[in-house]
């Protein structure tokens, strides 16, 4: 392990989109963070899994969540508006597509970070 890996604080992630096809950007980002050794949980619509991470379809009650990363359109985020903001994570990524003003609103209002950025590369830039 290198010293920046070694160095790295590991984060609870939610992923909100989470899919099990090699093309999306959702796979890409819980590859990359199962690499860099982060905690993960899994939500999207079809169920299924990586590396032995179950995709729940479902919102399930978790605890300790650092961050919670989108991979959904702002039409289809409302629906999950009171469980992110029940959750109390420290930030929620917007990545890219994903940008809503509208949540982003009301992460600050409950003291979440709002960062529009991509998670894969915040973690190949070490910046995660």
């Amino acid at each position: 392990m290198n010293d920046k890996k070694a160095a790295m604080e590991l984060k609870k992630t939610l992923v909100i989109g989470a899919s099990n096809s090699p093309e999306r950007y959702s796979y890409l980002a819980i590859k990359r963070l199962l690499q860099y050794n982060h905690p993960i949980e899994l939500l999207g619509l079809t169920p299924g899994e990586i590396d032995g991470h179950i995709i729940e379809t479902k919102p399930k009650d978790l605890k300790d969540v650092d961050t919670v990363t989108l991979y959904i359109n702002p039409q289809n985020q409302k629906m999950y508006y009171d469980y992110l903001l029940k959750l109390k994570p420290k930030r929620i990524i917007f990545n890219p597509g994903a940008e809503n003003p509208e949540l982003e609103e009301l992460a600050v209002k409950n003291n979440i970070e709002p960062v529009e950025a991509c998670s894969i590369v915040l973690l190949g830039t070490h910046q995660y």
